[in-house]
């Protein structure tokens, strides 16, 4: 068994090998450029281009057109942010999000309100979830997008996403989702979900860094986006530069195996992770953050009385890899916004960590990591309490 346990598959996977091994070709006999239109190379790359746009849209149920490649989702968020607020400008200059949302969102809305946009920041509640009535009543005629991210990078949250895409249609207002967290782990279906703009990544699927997509929708209604990045006139006039053919192509790879094996991966992976939460929870005041019932499958963010995460995160670092909701900056550590937001005081968002399970993850890792975890945690406890 490899060491450190690697639970930390929200901040990145894996490649899959038969990702990598899809891959490969495209680095040295395949090297095209997909824009090369007067050649053997220029054409097989275009051709394994397009597969991957199929390939993708295939795994969120879109139409091939409506994907755009990008070099990954923060790129992805700053097209769909920008994009909508330059191009429907005439019609307002109001956006919707959440508090909690990732800080791709965040702070490019702060970017757009020194740009004169008008940012409404929604609170949660205590599970992490946003109240519908209340997002309504911030709509207004000059509201022009609602930006909801599907689930959350730290608690594992998943929002009600057909419903806000409903009062959103109900108002005619653009519904953009950042799926990066969701996509390939659950269900996403952007016709069904009613979703007018989309955001995912390969490498949280077990694909490669460095690309990324944007969906956007070509009808009901059409979307419109002004390019954030000019040059050759790539990808439909939305995002120029030389396409990235063999990440794209492991992207293409890593969406149909995600499409294939989904469904029997969440549920391995959710009684995993439910084993590992229930063997912790006993350990007298360790508790689950967010929403219990509205989460996805393999994420768990445990909040441990009287224990800092960064201690716990030091007395297994060798043993176990995971994440605390902090980010540390010098020698500050600042509590993790997204738990503050969901009512939590310093004490707690600094004493929790985040545990991503995934693909690679087995039973036999699970069992060392509870091992550990309850060794470090009676320690450190001990200590606490001599």
């Amino acid at each position: 068994m490899q060491l450190p346990v690697y639970l930390d598959n929200n901040s990145t996977t894996p490649v899959d090998p038969r990702v990598l091994d899809t891959m490969l070709p495209y680095f040295t006999r395949q090297f095209g450029n997909a824009a090369s239109r007067t050649h053997a190379y220029g054409w097989a790359a275009s051709e394994a281009v397009e597969q991957a746009r199929q390939q993708l849209a295939s795994l969120i149920n879109s139409h091939p057109k409506e994907i755009i490649f990008t070099s990954g989702a923060t790129e992805s968020i700053n097209l769909a942010l920008k994009g909508v607020h330059e191009t429907y400008s005439s019609k307002g200059n109001h956006i919707i999000t959440v508090s909690t949302e990732h800080k791709a969102v965040l702070d490019t809305c702060k970017h757009l309100e020194k740009l004169g946009a008008a940012i409404t920041y929604l609170p949660v509640n205590n599970e992490g979830l946003i109240d519908m009535e209340e997002l309504e009543s911030h709509i207004k005629p000059a509201t022009i997008l609602i930006a909801v991210m599907h689930a959350n990078n730290e608690t594992g949250v998943i929002q009600p996403i057909q419903k806000i895409a409903a009062v959103a249609k109900k108002h005619n207002v653009l519904f953009f989702c950042d799926a990066a967290q969701a996509a390939g782990k659950i269900p996403v279906n952007v016709i069904q979900d009613d979703i007018s703009l989309l955001s995912f990544s390969a490498h949280k699927m077990y694909g490669p860094k460095g690309v990324g997509a944007l969906y956007v929708r070509r009808k009901d209604p059409r979307v419109r986006l002004i390019a954030q990045m000019d040059g050759g006139g790539h990808e439909n006039n939305m995002r120029s530069g030389t396409l990235n053919v063999p990440a794209i192509v492991g992207f293409g790879k890593a969406c149909e195996l995600c499409a294939m094996e989904m469904n029997a991966e969440a549920e391995r992976l959710r009684i995993l992770r439910n084993r590992f939460e229930n063997t912790l929870l006993p350990l007298d005041n360790v508790f689950v953050n967010g929403s219990i019932q509205h989460r996805l499958p393999h994420v768990t963010n445990l909040y441990f009385e009287g224990v800092s995460a960064s201690r716990l995160l030091t007395g297994f670092s060798k043993s176990i890899a995971a994440s605390s909701g902090s980010a540390c900056t010098s020698a500050l550590v600042e509590p993790s916004y997204v738990l503050k937001a969901l009512g939590m005081g310093n004490e707690r968002a600094n004493n929790s960590l985040r545990f991503g399970l995934g693909r690679f993850t087995d039973d036999k890792q699970i069992d060392y990591a509870i091992k550990i975890m309850t060794e470090t945690i009676k320690k450190l406890r001990k200590e606490w309490h001599p």
